[in-house]
């Protein structure tokens, strides 16, 4: 069980990311779209306005500064070792996670590749936002992995704080308290069945 200042510091929590949900959903109808089926879909107006604010393909080009094209082979040659992490992370879950009870990561809900059907981007623009998309989404997916893995095994927090904790991290038990880890790691590892 969560000490009461844990329960109340994770409800704010939840209270903050409830208010920029709906400050999202605010930022959709000034910018006038909507998510239907899990596709965003613009009025015909606002697709025809964006199109004006896209820069050509060339113009694009000479406009880049060579640091950034000389850089770009760098940056997309990761895509070779990030399929390869998304196909290990496929595998590492359709093996471990059905042994251990733990329901499996749903990829289309980090994995998001939406932003290249934005038409004030040009065919470079598109790309950079399809692979960032995919990168970062994959990051987060394996973060997500991970920290269902590491409540199923070692739910306990470390000695020191650490940086950008995930979202499982606070339920975790306190560093040093042996009996609340006994206690609880039964509890812990039956919520992962259910989340």
């Amino acid at each position: 069980m969560l000490d009461r200042e844990t329960e109340l510091l994770l409800s704010k929590l939840r209270e903050v990311e409830e208010a920029l949900e709906q400050r999202l959903e605010a930022k959709r109808v000034e910018f006038n779209y909507r998510v239907e089926q899990g596709k965003v879909v613009f009025e015909t107006e606002i697709r025809e306005r964006h199109k004006r604010f896209k820069t050509g393909l060339l113009t694009f080009l000479r406009q880049s500064k060579l640091s950034r094209l000389i850089t770009s082979p760098v940056i997309y040659s990761l895509i070779l070792p990030f399929l390869m992490l998304d196909l290990s992370i496929i595998l590492y879950q359709a093996v471990c996670f059905p042994i251990w009870g733990i329901k499996s990561v749903p990829r289309s809900d980090y994995i998001v590749i939406d932003r290249h059907k934005l038409a004030y981007l040009n065919l470079v623009e598109k790309l950079n936002c399809v692979y960032c998309g995919y990168a970062n989404g994959l990051a987060a997916l394996v973060t997500e992995v991970a920290s269902r893995t590491e409540q199923y095994w070692c739910p306990i927090k470390h000695a020191r704080r650490i940086k950008n904790a995930h979202a499982r991290y606070g339920r975790f038990v306190d560093y040093g308290d042996a009996e609340g880890f006994r206690a609880r790691l039964a509890e812990l590892r039956d919520e992962l069945s259910r989340s």
